[in-house]
């Protein structure tokens, strides 16, 4: 189920605020839990065995280690290393067990090995983003970061919170260990705040993301010898646009529909693509993915404190290992070291420290263009295909395109793709969707207005009339 779906707008969602609403604040939790293993079951079946299994042995582990990290760290240690190998075992073999075999079965029949071997695994959905979370709440426990929830009931209450249970953002523990354990505060605050943020979301879904993604699709589905010039930076950009308002209006949702529930979520995106930089680019994309990996990875092996080799070394890990987390395949992996290395590169030649105001623009639009050069790579159906696109779009072939194309670029499609661009290119003060959730005051006030009132009805109509896409991080 997705926050898209009919089925969610006009059944589960209200039945589940209503419940909510005229339930006791003594039982949320559980009715959290409750409502968050359902949610899961629509779409991930059995694999709830997989989550509440990683729930009890997180938990657990958690607690005795909180218990041994003072008076027997060497246990508390063991114990700590033991459940987050479990963790990491578990998201390799599901994620990447068929990968990994697949791959040496190839291997083996490139050296005229037979070994016509393969092996094909349902991905539990969500797996990456609940194994994160779990990993960082064992870690904070055993640093003294954060103490154990009271009861397994709350800790499953904080997995299974079903905004941000599917694809994120992913939310330490510490983040609204508050808003678990407090008596919730006044809900038609909370509703008045959250119900515009989750229609903001709604409509960059479905009036943006779904619109340019038509383009995009198309795009990327023309033969190698068809992808000119200019197709291949029309695909780029469009699906540079579709990937961030898809991704970040499931972001605004989630956060929207968590805050109607009463618990505060972290922002999870700040202008992407007002970066000044690649550095900048992963300040403001998916903070809650980057800020993970920089807080449990890059810090933990030095980050840049033992020399410049060194932090290259780990920029390099840091950054394979993200693409590899977005998924088993070859793109993916280009994909991280292609945005690793541009980061060496800008600390090799320093240019972070230029604070020159008139090379902004400028350097907002190479940024930009880097960016969409990488999204390519995470796009394409295999390392093949991005490559021809980033051939094409740095050594020019042309400047045409098929007329399939020209009829995919209907005006409606153009109208919602300048919207897009139009939204990306606001200043950094302004941060609609932030604002709208918090802001105070007569303006913030006439977007909440607007958000509910005129976003939110043509969105809704468009995904009544239109078919089902499901979100693009859904799949990691």
């Amino acid at each position: 189920m997705v926050f898209s779906d009919p089925v969610f707008l006009f059944a589960f969602f209200p039945a589940c605020l209503l419940a909510y609403w005229l339930g006791g604040w003594r039982i949320r939790n559980l009715f959290v839990a409750f409502v968050g293993t359902v949610f899961y079951m629509w779409g991930g079946g059995a694999f709830i065995i997989l989550l509440l299994a990683s729930i009890c042995i997180n938990h657990f582990a958690a607690v005795k280690i909180d218990a041994w990290r003072i008076s027997e760290p060497n246990k508390a240690r063991w114990l700590k290393r033991s459940v987050l190998v479990a963790d990491l075992a578990a998201l390799a073999l599901w994620k990447y067990g068929g990968f990994a075999v697949n791959q040496f079965s190839s291997g083996l029949n490139e050296l005229g090995i037979d070994a016509n071997f393969e092996l094909s695994l349902a991905l539990p959905i969500a797996i990456s983003f609940f194994t994160f979370q779990s990993m960082s709440y064992v870690i904070d426990v055993s640093r003294g970061d954060a103490q154990p929830a009271p009861r397994l009931l709350d800790y499953a209450a904080y997995i299974l919170l079903f905004p941000h249970l599917i694809a994120g953002p992913i939310v330490r523990y510490s983040h609204i260990e508050p808003d678990l354990l407090r008596t919730p505060r006044r809900r038609l605050d909370d509703f008045a705040a959250g119900a515009p943020r989750f229609f903001w979301g709604l409509g960059k879904k479905i009036l943006i993301a779904d619109q340019v993604a038509a383009i995009a699709n198309h795009a990327f589905a023309l033969p190698d010898n068809r992808v000119t010039w200019a197709v291949a930076w029309i695909g780029a950009i469009c699906y540079a646009i579709q990937i961030y308002f898809d991704f970040s209006g499931y972001s605004d949702m989630a956060i929207g529909l968590a805050r109607m529930f009463g618990f505060d979520f972290p922002e999870n995106f700040d202008h992407p693509y007002g970066a000044v930089s690649i550095t900048d680019f992963w300040r403001r994309w998916h903070i809650s993915l980057s800020s993970w990996f920089r807080d449990y990875l890059y810090i933990p092996l030095g980050g840049n404190r033992k020399g410049p080799n060194r932090t290259y070394i780990n920029l390099a890990c840091v950054f394979l290992l993200t693409g590899l987390w977005h998924g088993a395949s070859w793109t993916f992996i280009a994909w991280g070291v292609f945005h690793g290395s541009f980061l060496i590169i800008e600390r090799l030649t320093g240019i972070n420290e230029v604070k020159t105001k008139w090379l902004i623009p400028v350097r907002r639009i190479i940024t930009f263009a880097v960016v969409c050069i990488g999204w390519t790579l995470f796009r394409a159906v295999d390392i093949n295909q991005g490559f021809t696109f980033i051939k094409s779009m740095l050594w020019p072939t042309g400047l045409g395109w098929p007329s399939t194309l020209s009829e995919i670029m209907t005006d409606q499609r153009l109208v919602w793709l300048a919207v897009g661009l139009l939204v990306v290119c606001l200043p950094a003060k302004i941060h609609v969707g932030r604002d709208i959730s918090r802001a105070q005051g007569r303006t913030a006030s006439v977007v909440r207005l607007a958000a509910i009132a005129l976003v939110g009805p043509i969105a809704t109509m468009y995904a009544l009339s239109s078919t089902f896409s499901p979100f693009l991080y859904f799949k990691f």
